[in-house]
């Protein structure tokens, strides 16, 4: 069984991946694993939550678990450093832990990519210069967005208490015409157990922070991520192995 090892920070939508690790076909093994965190959405206390200090105990566990890959399931902690600082953080996480590792702001790009997708809305839960930040982010990496609405929610414990109708209702009122996807960016946020009402509202992809932190997992760790009942970025059955980092 695949042992993926989830690095979270603090306390929020966690348990996200265990619920859905255990629905895939075949199942995987979660590992969450916290890390400490400033619980405030700007971009400053971001960056704090994922520099290496904040990183590298969580890590230290994950390694004596024996995980197969690691994600850093933290969206404003991995895209506030930019693509290329995004791409230095997991390769440390990766040489640290002798695995695959990636982040979820990573897992966006790679998914996006995967779907031929260059057009997109993003439906941030953040306040205005965070969402501002992943917006930037994205554009490093040639994804032009053509529409932004943001929540202004300031901590991820408020994220965490936002339910399915409020999201549901948030993407469909986000739904500009000429994007292709709508992103929802935080990992905070709970969506794993109604990803096809999300991708039904829309009609069209809804990529949720935790569904791509788990599905770049499972693309890492050599699994073809081919499945029903996770949106239409899990329905996307792209050989991990042919592109794997």
């Amino acid at each position: 069984m695949l042992r993926v090892g989830v690095l979270y920070p603090l306390h929020s939508a966690e348990d996200d991946y265990p619920n859905m690790a255990a629905r895939l076909e075949p199942p995987v093994e979660v590992s969450v694993v916290h890390t400490d965190a400033v619980d405030l959405h700007t971009v400053e206390d971001c960056r704090r939550t994922g520099d290496w200090d904040h990183l590298e105990p969580g890590a230290g566990e994950l390694r004596t678990l024996g995980v197969d890959v690691c994600m850093w399931a933290c969206t404003s902690g991995s895209f506030v450093y930019g693509l290329t600082g995004a791409g230095e953080q997991a390769c440390q996480l990766g040489s640290y832990l002798g695995v695959p590792a990636s982040s979820t702001s990573l897992a966006f790009a790679k998914a996006l990519k995967t779907l031929g997708i260059t057009r997109v809305a993003v439906a941030a839960t953040y306040p205005e210069e965070l969402a501002a930040a992943f917006v930037d982010f994205l554009g490093q990496g040639g994804i032009q967005v053509v529409h932004l609405n943001h929540l202004g929610i300031w901590t991820a414990v408020e994220v965490g208490a936002v339910g399915p109708k409020q999201v549901i209702d948030f993407v469909r009122a986000n739904n500009h015409p000429d994007a292709e996807a709508i992103l929802v960016p935080d990992t905070a946020l709970h969506t794993t157990a109604f990803l096809p009402a999300l991708d039904e509202a829309a009609g069209k992809p809804v990529l949720t922070a935790n569904q791509v932190t788990l599905w770049e997992a499972l693309r890492l760790g050599g699994r073809v991520p081919g499945q029903r009942g996770f949106g239409r970025l899990f329905a996307a059955a792209e050989d991990p192995l042919g592109e794997r980092e």
